[in-house]
């Protein structure tokens, strides 16, 4: 590895802490740091995610949850279908179609 690159676990580490930042344009852009990752060790701080006060992060979120793939996903998304925010809600609607169709 060369000097100054950070290997993918310290990445995904650094990704997750970044979804509690207390700036929401941080957070939103670490939940699309984590979809572009679509490293499944992301989904679990992705689906707490869904519960950010910050709409913009749902939003991310949900898109990542649905570019990452994973079946862990779907209740929780389901479970988030009726956010108040309809851009949440058609995200999350696309995000379950991925899912569905196996997989980002």
């Amino acid at each position: 590895m060369a000097p100054g690159e950070e290997s993918p676990p310290s990445v995904l580490v650094r990704y997750l802490a970044g979804l509690g930042d207390p700036d929401p344009m941080r957070r939103y852009r670490a939940a699309e740091a984590l979809g572009r990752l679509r490293d499944p060790g992301a989904v679990e701080g992705l689906i707490r995610a869904l519960d950010d006060p910050d709409w913009r992060v749902r939003v991310k979120a949900a898109w990542a949850l649905g570019t990452i793939g994973d079946m862990r996903a779907y209740r929780p998304l389901e479970h988030h279908m009726q956010d108040p925010v309809d851009s949440v809600q058609e995200m999350i609607r696309e995000a379950l179609d991925r899912i569905r169709a196996g997989g980002g």
